[in-house]
């Protein structure tokens, strides 16, 4: 069967990387079952016979409406598609959907027809937005840390920043790499618009945004970047996790050592 990706290397790379941090999702075991999605933004990667391609589904409603992505490609996870089979088979467990012209509708060009992931609100959402802010971010992870998760239940860490500053201060690089630290957003029904919407808003201030007792999920210039940023802000929290289980609390760098950081490193916050 021919594939999109057949004689287009710049394309097939991008999806040949949402394959491999799929897997390094599944082998952390922050992808339990069918959980977690990927987007990413591969409209620069479209030629003319691309934009020529028939649909192969119906036309599917978004839920939103949003101005920014007219026009639009992203390959997509798919729905109820486990992230151990996107490592191995993306084209099997992804597609590339194209919005309509309306910016509320879109519709599957290749390579199966497979209804991308149930939380295609909040991501193309985070996509409109970031389209719409002039960023050239064009990647979208979400997925499910067990030790991040766990945090999240207890209120004392839903306050504004109040993670972010126990995060950074377990070890350096999260407070070099993951410059702008975590959002919080309280539970909303997944799949939701309102979810989305919230997303959205936090964006403003983070690249990275806690779902309460669901998930992360993180925003980039690449889909390895994204997963980088989770993943070091996941080392931070099984260092806390690991000293509380010994029985101290650890004492984490002083604000002085980050503000000392946040100089050498140039970083925004």
């Amino acid at each position: 069967m021919k594939s999109i990706l057949d004689n287009r290397p710049e394309l097939a790379r991008q999806v040949a990387n949402v394959a491999e941090v799929a897997g390094y999702l599944w082998q952390k075991g922050w992808a339990e079952r069918n959980g977690g999605n990927i987007t990413i933004n591969v409209t620069e990667f479209v030629d003319d016979e691309i934009k020529g391609m028939e649909p192969i589904s119906d036309i599917m409603q978004i839920g939103t409406t949003l101005p920014h992505l007219k026009g639009c490609y992203f390959f997509c996870k798919g729905t109820n598609k486990r992230m151990r089979d996107l490592a191995r088979w993306p084209m099997e467990n992804g597609s590339v959907i194209r919005i309509n012209d309306d910016c509320a509708s879109y519709v599957i060009i290749a390579d199966n027809p497979v209804k991308p992931t149930s939380e295609l609100a909040s991501h193309l959402s985070m996509h409109n937005y970031l389209i719409g802010s002039g960023s050239t971010y064009k990647a979208a992870v979400h997925t499910h840390p067990i030790d991040l998760v766990a945090m999240t239940h207890n209120p004392a860490f839903l306050k504004k920043d109040v993670l972010t500053k126990l995060l950074w201060s377990m070890i350096p690089e999260t407070r070099a790499f993951c410059p702008r630290g975590l959002g919080i957003i309280p539970y909303a029904l997944p799949s939701s618009v309102e979810l989305a919407e919230a997303t959205v808003k936090e964006l403003a201030e983070y690249d990275v945004v806690m779902w309460e007792k669901h998930g992360v999920c993180a925003v980039g210039e690449n889909v390895m970047e994204a997963f980088d940023m989770i993943d070091t802000l996941s080392k931070s929290a099984q260092i806390y996790l690991t000293a509380k289980s010994m029985g101290f609390e650890p004492d984490g760098m002083s604000e002085a050592l980050m503000e000392e950081l946040k100089v050498a490193f140039n970083l925004p916050k």
